[in-house]
């Protein structure tokens, strides 16, 4: 971690002006530096709260504020978590991550989410949630309780943010991330690719989190999934080279973390997958759901990995090393305002 580099628009753009292949040999070099090559990291998440989010993100079926055939759900009962994570574990995963479609939760909440990650931490996953914006005293309950992690995805590039969201601003999204960043709880932060951002846009959303004083220790890279309700459904679809080399840089930019494939899995060929494992990715989610959006099925991506050679992870050894210490006043944040 000495050796950071810190990424300005200059060093960035070079990368994104890379050729393709050239960049994927860059990015295979860095990631066999720092991971065993043919080792993937498996998550499955859970919905545990589905709809009625009173966010009005553009993208997300969940929003109360678009007709998407999102039934709403309350709170699951606990017995059906447990049920979902031991299926998981029997299935590979080593993380089992929950979402509940929240702006924040409430201090009411607090106890029945530590019930939830104290059962599930006790069966040997790693616990991952995703809740909304968090305060210090909720991300201090949370880390008790023993969470590993904590989903807290900043989307895009701050200037491109605010066409997309209008209820949530960006510094509330990093301040989220600090909370818990000083709490000791890991970070998993990404964006979505394919929302009419432009290049620049995702230039600055890798500079984001790249420059982080620890940058996450997952990084979720999406493809848009266009839900016909949503703003968004009519988007131009993502070049799928376009993809692999953001998942390239990604893998340079941030060497020492999980670059995962995340949301529009299911729209991409064994080949796109394929070359996104070449150019560093080493984490999926496992699954036939990612909240509310299709995931390949489990037998589906263990035939793909078996094609490629490519064994599961059993433990993150690496991750568990990475120094989780965070001093706030050294945290460094791309500022879009300078060019």
């Amino acid at each position: 971690m000495n050796n950071k580099v810190y990424w300005t628009i200059n060093k960035t753009k070079e990368l994104f002006n890379k050729p393709l292949l050239e960049l994927i040999f860059l990015a295979q070099n860095i990631h066999r530096k720092n991971f065993k090559p043919n080792k993937i990291q498996i998550s499955t998440l859970l919905s545990i709260k589905t709809g009625a989010c009173p966010e009005d993100c553009k993208y997300c079926p969940q929003s109360s504020r678009y007709k998407t055939g999102i039934e709403k759900e309350r709170l699951i009962k606990i017995n059906k978590i447990l049920e979902a994570a031991n299926k998981a574990k029997k299935n590979g995963s080593t993380r089992f991550c929950m979402g509940a479609a929240w702006k924040n939760p409430k201090d009411k909440d607090m106890p029945y989410l530590k019930n939830i990650v104290e059962k599930v931490k006790n069966m040997g996953l790693e616990t991952c949630m995703t809740l909304g914006s968090l305060n210090k005293n909720q991300a201090k309950i949370l880390y008790k309780a023993g969470l590993d992690y904590y989903n807290h995805n900043i989307d895009t590039s701050p200037e491109y943010y605010k066409k997309i969201i209008t209820t949530r601003s960006y510094k509330e999204r990093l301040d989220t991330i600090k909370n818990v960043r000083n709490v000791g709880i890991k970070v998993c932060s990404g964006g979505i690719i394919g929302l009419g951002e432009g290049i620049k846009d995702r230039m600055i959303l890798l500079m984001q989190l790249a420059n982080m004083k620890i940058p996450p220790e997952s990084v979720p890279i999406n493809m848009l999934v266009k839900i016909s309700g949503t703003p968004l459904e009519k988007n131009k679809d993502i070049d799928p080279f376009d993809f692999i080399k953001i998942v390239a840089i990604a893998r340079v930019m941030m060497p020492n973390s999980y670059i995962r494939l995340s949301a529009g899995r299911e729209n991409m060929n064994e080949q796109t997958q394929a070359m996104c494992f070449m150019a560093g990715a080493n984490s999926i989610f496992y699954g036939c759901k990612l909240l509310t959006t299709p995931n390949p099925k489990e037998d589906k991506d263990l035939k793909l990995l078996n094609k490629l050679g490519i064994e599961i992870e059993s433990k993150n050894i690496k991750e568990n090393n990475i120094q989780n210490k965070f001093d706030i006043k050294k945290a460094k944040f791309y500022d879009a305002s300078v060019n």
